[in-house]
């Protein structure tokens, strides 16, 4: 049965990559081992503990861009947005390094789940200092308060010229956010009227950014023109027990309203539903039934309406003997940023130091970047305010998988194996070998080499497969002991290292291209 209790048991090695696999992007072998045997609050309260902002990205010249105008004074139109497309793929590409970066820690995924909760996308805003400063403040309340955090990202830069907030005045209002606001962000489809989007639009008036793509300041910020806001009374529906917000006038009128729609919206007890609802199938599965919603939707949203804080909600979830159960491990299909990134972490490839090796970074960040656009899933830049389907739609996560994408899949793994020397993308398959306790024994080899590659185990006769078709096909297993221990014996023999690297390339391709290998 379904149950917030907590699991106060020591977790199994498995528990714990299945852990690190919904609260990072997966762990490597090393980290899985020392965290195996501790409990699964100790490892849960270090993941959720504050962590220092990543350092800002830095253009090709590692010289930051961030802090000044927009653009260079005297260059053309043309000049500047082919200026600003390449700064806002480097703001990408650097927040896919900080995930992998971010081992031991919930809060670049976090922050992935809020950037896709509350879209605003790099292309229609552009201007990548406006989408890097709504990184920031995504990353600030990740685990905060949501109820600051709805505030904040109201009056965000990005968000106000996303959903056209600025062109929200008095007498001509703009709906989209005030729609938005209900429809995607806290309430829901259904739990609202046209009514309460036009009142919420009203009470949103007067809101506009500063410094959209100056070229002489590199000030960013928010203003409210009270002359723009429309200072009737706001009466809303019943699903809102019909509730009015008195219209103000004034320098303060804009904050006041705004915090008291928000107000509004959180008081509905299908607010925090809905919220834990999404949180819920982003860490553990899509489908909730009669008894998930019951038993455990609901009792975190009444956790969470107690002072709508984030990270109790998340304490309890990934806590609970429900987060352990057997069923849920390997529920999901992986996302590509958890297979792209994932599978990296697994075989602890790490991000080239932009420092000492600006090139390499630059291969490797916008490789990984690529592979995560053709597979649907670019950051910063969802197909629209809904973000990416499978976190939406009724198919959910088996969305990420078509003839398309999975071909591509396969072929990013298939590159890792092979290795590219430029990116510094390469798993190593003969260091791999080298890390098993006994590589010339094929069944062990097999074995360790699997172990937390799956959310699941392998079957003996899949296992013995691997042997026996693909690590030395048609040939008895004594002798992959025999041309290990020979390569070994002679490690500057190129020959024989390709030999053997060759069958481990194998090994691995015909791993990763395992349907269970998408599972996570």
């Amino acid at each position: 049965m379904a149950s917030l209790d907590i699991h106060d048991q020591p977790l199994t090695a498995k528990q714990v990559a299945h852990l690190l696999r919904r609260i990072t992007f997966g762990g490597d072998q090393d980290t899985i081992k020392r965290l195996t045997g501790k409990t699964a609050r100790s490892i849960v309260e270090t993941f959720l503990s504050e962590t220092p902002p990543p350092a800002p990205p830095k253009d090709a010249l590692n010289q930051p861009f961030l802090g000044l105008p927009w653009g260079s004074p005297g260059k053309d139109n043309s000049e500047q947005n082919k200026n600003d497309s390449t700064r806002r793929a480097l703001v990408k590409a650097w927040w896919l390094a900080q995930m992998m970066n971010e081992r031991v820690s919930i809060i670049e995924k976090m922050t992935l789940f809020w950037q896709n909760h509350f879209v605003s996308t790099a292309t229609d805003v552009s201007d990548a200092r406006f989408i890097y400063l709504q990184y920031q403040l995504l990353r600030k309340y990740a685990l905060g308060n949501f109820r600051t955090f709805v505030v904040e990202i109201t009056k965000d830069p990005s968000m106000l010229l996303y959903l056209n907030g600025n062109q929200n005045v008095t007498g001509k209002p703009n709906e989209n956010y005030g729609r938005e606001l209900q429809e995607l962000f806290t309430i829901g489809l259904g739990h609202y009227d046209e009514n309460d989007v036009k009142n919420a639009a009203r009470a949103l008036t007067g809101w506009r950014p500063l410094g959209f793509r100056s070229t002489t300041s590199a000030q960013i910020s928010v203003e409210f023109r009270p002359a723009q806001h429309d200072t009737g009374d706001k009466i809303f529906s019943s699903y809102y027990q019909g509730t009015a917000i008195k219209g103000r006038s004034g320098p303060t009128a804009g904050e006041v309203e705004l915090g008291e729609l928000i107000d509004m919206i959180l008081r509905q007890e299908q607010t925090a539903i809905y919220i834990v609802s999404k949180i819920y199938r982003w860490l553990v599965q899509a489908e909730i039934n009669a008894t998930t919603e019951n038993d455990i939707i609901k009792p975190l949203a009444e956790i969470f309406r107690s002072n709508y804080e984030i990270k109790p909600v998340l304490e309890k979830l990934l806590t609970s003997r429900h987060f352990f159960d057997e069923t849920l491990m390997g529920s999901q299909i992986k996302s590509p940023l958890d297979l792209i990134i994932g599978t990296l972490v697994h075989f602890n490839v790490t991000v080239p130091d932009p420092a000492n090796d600006r090139e390499a970074y630059d291969l490797f960040t916008q490789y990984i970047a690529a592979r995560a656009k053709e597979q649907q899933m670019e950051v910063f830049d969802q197909p629209s305010v809904f973000g990416w389907r499978p976190y939406y739609d009724t198919d959910f996560y088996e969305l990420w998988i078509n003839s398309t994408t999975l071909a591509l899949r396969g072929s990013f793994t298939d590159t890792i194996i092979k290795g590219n020397a430029r990116q510094k993308i390469d798993i190593g398959s003969l260091d791999q070998a080298k890390r098993v306790s006994i590589p010339s024994d094929p069944v062990i080899l097999i074995n360790e080499l699997t172990t937390h590659l799956f959310a699941f185990d392998l079957t003996e006769a899949q296992k013995s497969y691997v042997i026996d078709e693909v690590l030395i096909p048609g040939l008895p297993r004594y002798e992959w002991g025999l041309e290990w221990n020979n390569y070994m014996s002679d490690p500057g023999n190129k020959a024989k290292e390709n030999a053997v690297k060759m069958k481990l390339d194998s090994v691995f391709q015909y791993l990763l291209r395992l349907a269970e290998f998408q599972m996570g």
